[in-house]
Parts: structure tokens; C-alpha cells; sequence
């Protein structure tokens, strides 16, 4: 029998072991990928979420990518299967529709925060004035738009027209109303001059320094206006559970209210 070449040899153990070590490198990786958190995120919450992201990364090496979007659109999004570990909703009410699909872990969710409607301008000659049954909001107008989130749809939009509502202000103003899939989008109409007005969040007003707040709406004219975060039942990333626990902690607590929003007690 004739013997293999002692370099043939040689040759196929260095195979064998660069193998090996790649093989051990996929496997390391592995986890680490799935150490990734993806978070969809109602579009108010960009600035405040961006930083604290920012933070986690630097302090967990876990990178987290945000989507951000109105609360309806994302809710849909997570329904049709969209690789979301964490989802934020403007609204309780589509994370409840989520939750009853069984698309959200219910055993995670919280009230991440508050926030308040406002009513704004980037026009430095309108006054302010007092949000109530009297307000002529359609003389304001003169003839213009006043820009809200979608009113079926997005809970900026939502909360919007139950004020309106509320007041008796709704039948004078709905032809003059144009609405955005986004709350940020309701606020670039305004900030652009495109919308004289816009009922946007307090947290997106102070966001944008082209606007002004002319009138601050009273909470007791809309249902509560609350945050819930939770857990996808999709979710493959081990990290996310850390990330939605570090946005109740006092550093991102903190971001948070800087950025505007109403702080809830634990």
C-alpha cells in the first residue's frame, strides 16, 4: 500500500482545523445576532427613543433598531408577521387588538408614559388663545387647513377629534381638516407654513422649534393618553427584554420626561 505524502497530510489537518475554527466563529456570531433588538415605535417617540437607544448600545453592545411610524400602521405591520421585537403604540388601543391576535406577550406589557394634546401654529402674528366651546377655530383657519393625524386611525388624530368633538367644534372645522399617517407628518405641515394650524402632541411641539403652542387642550376632552410597550410573541432576540426593562429605569425615565412626556409612577 502506497503512503500519502507526509504534506498531503499536513494539508488536509490544516483544512480540518480552519474548518473547525470557522465552524466556532458561526456559532459565536449566532447568539450575537440575535442579541439585536428591533423596536417599532409610535413616530413621537423618535427623538426621546433614539437617545436612549443610543445609550443602551453603548452601555450592552446590543445594537437596536427602531421603526418608526404611526401606532396603526405598525400595529398592522407586527399583525401581517414584520420581525418586531418591541412594540410602543400611542394607543392602548392597538396593542390591544395585537394582544387579543396573540401577537404581543400581555405577561410584559406596561404604561410606558403620558403625553398631552396641544394646538400649534408656526405663525408668529396668531395669539393665543383658550381651547373650549367658544374657541372660533375655523375663523383662525381663514380658509386654511388644520393638520391632525388620521382620525380612524392615528391616536393623535384619535385623541383630536374627541376634543373637537367634546367642544362642539368638530362639524366646523372636518372640511378643513387634512389628515397625516403620523403625528410628525401633522407637525412638518405646520412647521412648512403648508397648515396655518395642527393639533399635535405636547412632545412633538417642543420637538420642532419652527412651531409654537397656542393653546394647550384640556386632558378632560379625550380619553387618557397612554403609552403601552410590550413584547412580540415573535420576538427572537434575547436582548429585548432588557431593553424594554431599561426604558422603565431613572436614566431612560429621565430622557424621557426631558423630551416632554408624562412620567408614570412604578
Amino acid at each position: 500500500m502506497n503512503a500519502k505524502p507526509r504534506h498531503v497530510s499536513a494539508q488536509k489537518s490544516r483544512l480540518r482545523h480552519l474548518l473547525a475554527f470557522l465552524c466556532a466563529c458561526l456559532c459565536l456570531a449566532s447568539p450575537l445576532r440575535a442579541e439585536a433588538v428591533t423596536v417599532f415605535a409610535a413616530a413621537s417617540l423618535k427623538d426621546a427613543l433614539e437617545e436612549i437607544g443610543e445609550a443602551f448600545t453603548a452601555r450592552e453592545a446590543v445594537p437596536v433598531t427602531f421603526s418608526f411610524a404611526g401606532s396603526s400602521v405598525l400595529a398592522r405591520q407586527i399583525g401581517l408577521g414584520a420581525p418586531a421585537d418591541l412594540f410602543i403604540s400611542a394607543s392602548g388601543l392597538w396593542m390591544d387588538a395585537l394582544e387579543q391576535d396573540g401577537a404581543i406577550d400581555p405577561e410584559s406589557r406596561i404604561n410606558l408614559v403620558g403625553n398631552s394634546l396641544v394646538l400649534i401654529t408656526a405663525d408668529p402674528d396668531l395669539p393665543e388663545v383658550a381651547f373650549s366651546a367658544d374657541l372660533d377655530l375655523a375663523g383662525l383657519l381663514d380658509g386654511g387647513k388644520l393638520a391632525m393625524g388620521l382620525v380612524q386611525a392615528v391616536p393623535a388624530g384619535i385623541y383630536g377629534k374627541e376634543a373637537l368633538d367634546y367642544y362642539g367644534l368638530w362639524e366646523d372645522v372636518a372640511d378643513k381638516v387634512a389628515q397625516s399617517d403620523n403625528v410628525r407628518a401633522s407637525l412638518a405641515l405646520v412647521a412648512t407654513g403648508e397648515a396655518p394650524m395642527g393639533i399635535v402632541y405636547a412632545t412633538d411641539a417642543r420637538a420642532e422649534p419652527r412651531v409654537r403652542v397656542i393653546a394647550a387642550i384640556p386632558p378632560e376632552s379625550h380619553a387618557p393618553i397612554l403609552y403601552p410597550a410590550a413584547l412580540t410573541t415573535r420576538s427572537t432576540s434575547s436582548a429585548a427584554s432588557a431593553f424594554l426593562r431599561s426604558l422603565t429605569e431613572p436614566a431612560a425615565q429621565a430622557v424621557l420626561k426631558r423630551h416632554g412626556f408624562v412620567v408614570i409612577a412604578r
